[in-house]
């Protein structure tokens, strides 16, 4: 037979993994939603695995491969923008304003 103190530890760490689970899945469910009306939706996402990670082993894998998309993302972005700016701007097509004409005295 189980102590009263060990039961009460394994509904503590049962709760703590519902509440977890609950909450982090709101946020991700949240998230997706906010991908599509307006929302910052991939923050939230990753703060819900943020949250599940904590208690859930997959939830670390995913948020891990966020991760490693985010870096490879970024340096993308940064490839691209260095390209951007090495490239010489090109005259807006707009003709060059004449002269006026100098007055005789």
């Amino acid at each position: 037979m189980h102590s009263i103190k060990e039961l009460l530890k394994f509904i503590g760490r049962s709760a703590k993994r519902i509440a977890v689970l609950v909450v982090g899945l709101a946020l991700v469910a949240l998230g997706l939603v906010m991908l599509v009306v307006p929302g910052p939706g991939l923050v939230v996402i990753i703060l819900g695995l943020v949250v599940l990670a904590t208690e859930f082993a997959w939830a670390e894998v995913m948020l891990d491969k966020a991760k490693d998309t985010a870096k490879q993302a970024g340096g993308a972005a940064k490839k691209g923008l260095s390209r951007f700016r090495r490239q010489k701007p090109e005259p807006a097509g707009l003709p060059e304003p004449e002269p006026e004409p100098e007055l005789e005295r």
